[in-house]
């Protein structure tokens, strides 16, 4: 069986939420093997043979930290050369996005951006035009490497040895970018991020106003979920422009999405509409997000919401 890699990105030096999905996609296409740009990868190979991966391929490139994506691009490249792999898989950040494409480049793979299923075949599915089509897709040469949508794909790879193989990254030259500070745009949160969310509760210009945008709030927290916003609610200012979620924000795809006071512009649908389960709370009947709820509720959100977190709160005492 032939091998798929899978760039692995480090939160606070530990694999990212990502990778359990990731090694989880690529037992799908062949066996699964991680690639990391660190230092620390000896204490990593362990915890990456649990989640699925029978090899670690690792490079200690200096810098790997403190550079833009480029030692993540020299990692791939060299595994790529030594594993000779089937597929690549990356996840949907910033980085890994543009680590895929530039390896894509590289090596002359066929680039698949924003994949949300895949097949043992390597067909991929996609959403295409602001999510107005789903397409299948497979490459026609090259190496496939595969952008994954976070929550697209279900299970989870059967652990494996975790087997460390270090990489030579000495003579990779690439130009490269140093991350000089990095800022937070908010302050810390104690909910899930947006993006790799089991759940999902987005308000709308329906609360209509950044003081009535709690109630949203609350029924996150109540949930244990990631808060989001449509555009029209960033605009007005109810939130932060980082929870925005839509076709120029966080595209998400979580197993419940919770739309409340959101009528469904059809940028905020490009981003949410491939979430397993869609709830709408709209009071207008004809609002285009009841057009792919698998639930919708026409109400006065201020009644229903409340009554909504009552039953909740019931469910969870008794």
């Amino acid at each position: 069986m032939s091998q798929v890699l899978v760039l692995v990105e480090l939160a606070g030096g530990k694999p990212a939420e990502s990778t359990r999905e990731l090694l989880a996609a690529a037992a799908v296409l062949g066996e699964p093997a991680a690639v990391v740009a660190s230092g620390s990868a000896k204490e990593l190979a362990a915890e990456l043979g649990r989640l699925g991966a029978e090899t670690v391929y690792a490079s200690s490139a200096e810098g790997a930290d403190s550079l833009l994506v480029t030692p993540q691009v020299a990692a791939l490249a060299a595994a790529v050369e030594a594993a000779q792999p089937s597929a690549v898989i990356v996840g949907s950040s910033p980085d890994s996005r543009e680590a895929g494409a530039r390896l894509a480049v590289r090596v002359g793979g066929a680039y698949q951006s924003d994949v949300i299923g895949l097949e043992a075949d390597g067909t991929v599915a996609q959403q295409a035009f602001g999510g107005a089509f789903n397409i299948t897709a497979s490459a026609a040469k090259g190496i496939p490497v595969i952008s994954l949508r976070s929550n697209s794909i279900d299970g989870a790879a059967a652990a494996a040895s975790g087997t460390l193989v270090q990489l030579d990254v000495s003579g990779d030259t690439a130009p490269t970018t140093e991350i000089v500070s990095r800022h937070q745009q908010t302050a810390a949160s104690e909910r899930p991020s947006l993006k790799a969310a089991n759940i999902v509760v987005s308000g709308g210009r329906g609360l209509g106003s950044k003081e009535k945008f709690v109630l949203v709030e609350e029924l996150a927290d109540l949930l244990g979920a990631a808060l989001g916003a449509s555009r029209a609610a960033v605009d007005a200012g109810y939130c932060e422009h980082n929870l925005q979620v839509g076709q120029t924000g966080t595209t998400v795809s979580p197993n419940l999405y919770i739309a409340v006071g959101i009528s469904g512009a059809i940028q905020h649908l490009a981003g949410m509409q491939s979430s397993k389960t869609i709830v709408a709370i709209n009071k207008d009947e004809n609002s285009p997000i009841f057009d792919i709820a698998d639930f919708g509720i026409v109400g006065d959100l201020f009644t229903v919401v409340p009554q909504f977190m009552d039953a909740v709160k019931a469910r969870k005492n008794g």
